[in-house]
């Protein structure tokens, strides 16, 4: 990581840690994350997201011919940016750059993620493209996480597997973690973005909150475009996807060395209280 994502980095993490502690604090308002993936291919769609005027939070894929110049677009409009990281899965779909397979050694996959993290600026979190295959892998995932446990980075189990242990394996490791609830346009059409939606609606107040990801078409930008400004008359908030762990953990902190002092604290006031 530069010296100028290292800083924006701190920075954001700061500003997102006080804004989404009082929002989780004072706000029992039904909240929801909408993280869009694959942007880094298309310039357009790519752009259009970027400066829509809405806390969405964006997963580039690394390597791509768009992927660092909207990224810094991104990060110009305050938009959360993670890395979609290409994982292999049981189809035996073609990943691209970056990808992780079940036949790299531990070496190969923790320094290809590690180039990965280093491509995208200012990157805060990520979550696993496609996967349906290496996120069922318990080691795979032990070493995914070790790569991020002393990092400032969060893990969002994009759940393309029933069988994904990632999200297990970032609690393990200590990583602040969330997993996706629903995907809203496995369909490319606009009846079913409309079902997606209204049971992500359903989800959050049902839950409190709930995480959707959605995917760079035009059909589904056209969608958020018309049904976004409706969500604060429908009682729902939109927030980051780090903005809805926050909220979901309110007292904790997703910067690695504040979890281990509040956790020697924690400690310490329970050695000195009185039984």
């Amino acid at each position: 990581m530069n010296t100028n994502s290292a800083n924006f980095l701190a920075l954001y993490l700061l500003l997102a840690f006080l804004s989404s502690s009082a929002f989780a604090a004072s706000s029992n308002q039904p909240t929801i994350a909408i993280i869009i993936d694959d942007i880094g291919h298309s310039f357009q769609q790519g752009y259009e997201l970027a400066t829509m005027p809405y806390p969405l939070t964006l997963s580039f894929l690394p390597g791509r011919k768009h992927s660092q110049t909207l990224a810094d677009i991104a990060a110009a409009e305050q938009k959360e940016i993670m890395l979609h990281v290409p994982m292999e899965n049981t189809l035996g779909i073609s990943l691209g750059h970056g990808a992780l397979t079940a036949s790299m050694s531990e070496s190969e996959l923790k320094n290809s993620l590690r180039e990965s993290l280093n491509a995208i600026p200012n990157v805060v979190g990520l979550n696993n493209h496609m996967g349906s295959l290496l996120t069922a892998r318990s080691t795979q995932m032990r070493w995914v996480m070790e790569s991020l446990q002393d990092t400032p980075y969060f893990f969002v189990d994009s759940r393309t597997s029933a069988a994904s242990v990632a999200a297990k394996a970032a609690r393990k490791h200590g990583i602040p973690t969330l997993a996706r609830d629903v995907f809203l346009d496995h369909e490319q059409t606009t009846p079913f973005l409309r079902k997606q939606f209204r049971s992500l609606i359903e989800i959050a107040r049902r839950k409190g909150s709930a995480v959707a990801i959605g995917h760079p078409h035009r059909v589904t930008i056209d969608f958020l475009r018309k049904k976004l400004p409706e969500l604060g008359r429908r009682g729902i908030a939109l927030a980051t996807a780090s903005g809805v762990w926050q909220m979901k953990n309110p007292y904790a902190s997703m910067n690695k060395a504040e979890r281990k002092l509040e956790s020697r604290l924690a400690m310490r006031r329970a050695i000195s209280t009185p039984k």
